[in-house]
């Protein structure tokens, strides 16, 4: 569905990298508003300032991407900001001020800011937002919310935050197989309609309707950075369930329909890349699980060429196996890259 929007409700700070002398706006939801919009999505923010130059800055730097947040709060005080160090291209925590003036206020949202938020088609919050108390009170506005837990969370934590979210965010690169899918199962169990479970370079899973669906992750040479990975994925993951619906409902359709709905989100990064490689002036081929006649579209994206990895008909559960996945998609790639080698040695 077009002209969908979400609305990040939640924390804000600055990252200062000590390494580098300098401070960069940030947060897991000002991150989230960003990349939203650069989905081509509306955005909007709502949170809580101090009156620092902290503060000044994140709000600066929205006025500028031309995010609204004037349903903001500001109040006197040192805004949220954390200290970061980078080892190699992957950030270091050293510290921060746990979110400044932002733990020390509720959000205590009015009428006016009830009905602002019921404009969007989903909220999005986070574990480092102090919102906990008042997730009741935006579950009321009917507008579906997507929660990301990281990787901190306890069964009771589940269990008081679960029954208000849509959509569960998880970082799981800590557990093992067993510990992730028994996590998530916990999370749906307790209320969620789809859990996201990340972890980081071997991609991701999600499970709906008691069904588990894996997609790899898409590897980046020349790592300058790691800060907000997450919070782009997430994004795009968001965006692209939304952008798929027919309504500008998270959750829609029948469970078949969900499934591929599911996918096509764990796989919009390969657009993404698609538009960088022709800043380069790269050509770029995609692999996919199957190809229907608007794939075609894909051309228009940047892609290339495209390719399904399905060596023949088979059923959804036998197409998302990850051994079965990785096989067929190995299997696909070599023999492509046969193709375009020989064709490569007959041009030379």
């Amino acid at each position: 569905m077009e002209h969908c929007k979400i609305i990040a409700v939640g924390d804000n700070v600055c990252d200062k990298y000590l390494s580098r002398g300098k401070m960069y706006p940030g947060g897991q939801c000002v991150n989230t508003c960003v990349y939203v919009k650069m989905n081509n999505m509306e955005s909007a923010y709502l949170g809580k300032y101090g009156d620092d130059e902290v503060a000044a800055c994140v709000q600066d730097t929205l006025k500028e991407i031309g995010i609204d947040d004037s349903h903001c709060r500001r109040y006197e005080g040192e805004n949220g900001f954390a200290l970061v160090t980078l080892k190699e291209t992957d950030r270091v925590f050293l510290g921060s001020n746990k979110g400044g003036i932002a733990k020390e206020h509720d959000f205590g949202f009015t009428k006016e800011d009830l009905e602002y938020i019921k404009g969007f088609h989903l909220i999005y919050t986070n574990l480092n937002s102090y919102i906990e108390k008042e997730l009741p009170v935006l579950y009321q506005t009917g507008v579906p919310v997507a929660y990301d837990f990281s990787t901190r969370w306890t069964d009771e934590y589940l269990k008081e935050i679960c029954p208000y979210v849509t959509v569960a965010i998880m970082s799981c690169a800590h557990l093992t197989d067993e510990e992730r899918e028994k996590e998530m199962r916990k999370a749906q169990s307790y209320g969620v309609k789809v859990v996201l479970g990340t972890i980081g370079e071997d991609g991701s899973y999600v499970l709906y309707n008691d069904k588990i669906l894996y997609a790899p992750a898409v590897h980046a040479d020349d790592v300058i950075d790691t800060m907000g990975a997450g919070d782009s994925y997430f994004s795009a993951f968001l965006c692209s369930l939304l952008e798929t619906s027919k309504e500008g409902k998270i959750v829609e359709g029948t469970d078949e329909e969900m499934a591929k709905r599911l996918q096509t989100a764990m796989g919009k990064v390969p657009v993404g890349v698609a538009k960088a490689a022709k800043q380069y002036g790269c050509e770029v081929i995609a692999f996919a699980g199957s190809v229907t006649e608007e794939a075609i579209q894909c051309n228009e994206k940047g892609i290339d060429a495209f390719f399904s990895i399905l060596p023949g008909v088979c059923s959804l559960d036998e197409a998302m196996n990850t051994e079965t996945a990785q096989k067929n998609m190995r299997n696909a790639a070599e023999q492509v890259f046969r193709l375009i080698l020989d064709l490569y040695e007959h041009k030379t």
